[in-house]
């Protein structure tokens, strides 16, 4: 069978997830609109790697970007069936990012139904509904028809990070003014990675590009959140 990537495929209900993905533009819109407009700066870019370690970070002081910490980026399991996966308790919302990245990205139809996957990833999410925007994941996830296939021929996919930053224009907003980010501490965070992908009786398939704006919300005294994927890539 012809290898087909479910974070690319996407999935049914069309309209619907294309207005909910939109409501996602909206709300960071309107958090951040104090900060000169990020959404004005939603354009796709494949960034290169950038050389600043990770760091804690606090509203007042954001780094231009940071680069992800070592890993293997792109290694599918060859025999090991992947868990669920479960969000990090951190306050660090470029850490938070990177596993959030990888979570969407990977998945094991050996392991899980695609109910099961959809249910894990909406753990991920803010508990503050004004803010949490679902359809946005489950955007990413394939439809339980296309899952169906995939997981006829055991297809499954892992990912790893290359890169993660905060978004030129949001670091630019923040610095002129530092306020605005309490609100709703939402973040806008660019994470840039490779996806393999492998299925029954080919373990090591190809690695292909992945990058997306997620938006992280960290409240003081709380751990970090996922409040949804932004339409497009934010450099």
């Amino acid at each position: 069978m012809q290898k087909r990537s479910a974070f690319s495929a996407g999935g049914s209900g069309g309209a619907s997830r294309v207005r909910r993905r939109a409501l996602l533009g909206t709300a960071v819109l309107l958090v951040l609109v104090a900060v000169a407009g990020l959404v004005a700066h939603l354009t796709r870019s494949n960034r290169a790697s950038a050389k600043a370690p990770l760091a804690q970070t606090s509203p007042a002081a954001l780094p231009a970007s940071s680069s992800a910490s070592p890993s293997s980026p792109g290694a599918a399991p060859s025999g090991a069936r992947a868990s669920l996966p479960v969000p990090p308790s951190t306050s660090d919302p470029i850490a938070f990012g990177k596993a959030a990245a990888v979570a969407l990205w990977s998945y094991d139809t050996r392991a899980y139904s695609q109910p099961q996957l959809l249910a894990a990833l909406h753990g991920w999410l803010t508990g503050e509904m004004k803010y949490a925007d679902p359809g946005s994941v489950d955007a990413l996830v394939p439809s339980p028809v296309l899952w169906g296939r995939m997981a006829d021929n055991g297809q499954y996919a892992a990912a790893g990070v290359d890169e993660v930053h905060f978004p030129a224009s949001f670091t630019q907003a923040m610095q002129a003014d530092p306020g605005a980010i309490t609100t709703a501490y939402v973040y806008a965070v660019t994470v840039t990675g490779r996806q393999s992908i492998g299925w029954n009786g080919t373990p090591a398939g190809g690695a292909e590009t992945r990058t997306a704006t997620l938006a992280v919300q960290c409240r003081p005294s709380q751990p970090c959140a996922l409040v949804g994927v932004l339409p497009a890539v934010a450099p």
